[in-house]
């Protein structure tokens, strides 16, 4: 039979745990993630043609200039070919593009950043790109299995101004926390990206070892280093409200269209001006890297009402 010192001390260690579920439970949000319409994140949405028409041609080509975009992707030597193909195809539609790795590789150049932890090598990552931004004020994070249509991006933030902190993507909800998914993508203007590296200093508001009880994923750890700077998820879209920013890839899209909308499949799909694909192989986006980049109808013309030259001295398709 316990004393009456030992029972009054499994009272309290019981009754400490008990506080403990509590107030986990209390914080905690289960459920699935959704792009509920309760949300409090703003639809960043690429100019239309008539906005585009209103403008001189020295303003348009002024705009065409200025928006550059920095590439900051990140590889491990595991999707050897995944890297292979992300440096093959869209990565050459970047101003400048970085590719940042958990251990080098004979195979590929990539800077090593020496570190498993998935977090704090994305963050080691995004100082390094702020640090050596050279003048590029737009930042596009990507994994290498993302596909990705630069001028698109560089469409959507045409009329954007980086100094002030854009948050841009696929936003998702987890219970409070509103994030922009990874897998989709991630945009930073230069403002949004200097608030993030500034709170990586602080420990207390942005640990590079998260303190949870369970681990977060990156993209989440992100919206909320974010939050604390005054940064929120903005949902990036087309003139007409559709998302730019897909965690899907176009196969998949079209075939749950073709179930879900069989009389219109192209409109049920994916905006026209879409910027981002995942979830495909590194066959499936040389095949991405034709249809966007090579194929075109011989005498047919778009009439864009700007141009986006690619880099200087690239191999650009």
């Amino acid at each position: 039979m316990l004393s009456e010192g030992g029972s009054f001390m499994k009272g309290m260690v019981m009754g400490g745990l008990f506080c403990l579920l509590l107030s986990l439970l209390g914080s905690f949000r289960p459920g699935t993630e959704s792009k509920t319409e309760d949300h409090h994140h703003h639809h960043v949405k690429a100019p239309s043609k008539d906005e585009l028409t209103r403008l001189s041609d020295s303003q348009v080509q002024e705009l065409s200039n200025q928006v550059r975009v920095s590439c900051v992707i990140m590889v491990q030597p595991k999707v050897l070919v995944y890297w292979a193909t992300a440096l093959d195809t869209w990565s050459k539609h970047c101003d400048k593009a970085v590719f940042y790795t958990s251990e080098s590789s004979k195979a590929l150049e990539a800077i090593d950043l020496n570190e498993k932890d998935d977090w704090a090598r994305l963050r080691k990552a995004l100082t390094h790109a702020y640090e050596n931004a050279g003048g590029l004020q737009w930042f596009f994070v990507a994994q290498a299995t993302t596909f990705a249509i630069i001028e698109n991006l560089k469409y959507l933030v045409l009329a954007k101004d980086p100094s002030e902190p854009f948050y841009l993507g696929n936003v998702m909800k987890s219970g409070e926390l509103e994030y922009v998914t990874y897998d989709s993508g991630i945009v930073l203007s230069y403002e949004a990206l200097k608030r993030l590296v500034h709170v990586f200093q602080d420990e207390d508001k942005c640990p590079e070892r998260g303190r949870a009880l369970w681990k977060m994923s990156e993209d989440k750890q992100l919206a909320v280093c974010l939050k604390y700077t005054g940064v929120f998820a903005e949902n990036g879209e087309d003139a007409h409200g559709k998302g730019l920013f897909n965690s899907k890839g176009v196969n998949s899209l079209i075939s749950e269209s073709m179930k879900n909308n069989p009389n219109n499949v192209v409109e049920g799909c994916c905006s026209d001006m879409a910027v981002t694909f995942s979830g495909m192989s590194p066959n499936q986006m040389q095949v991405m890297m034709f249809g966007v980049y090579r194929l075109r109808p011989y005498g047919h013309d778009f009439h864009d009402s700007l141009v986006f030259n690619p880099p200087e001295n690239s191999d650009n398709d």
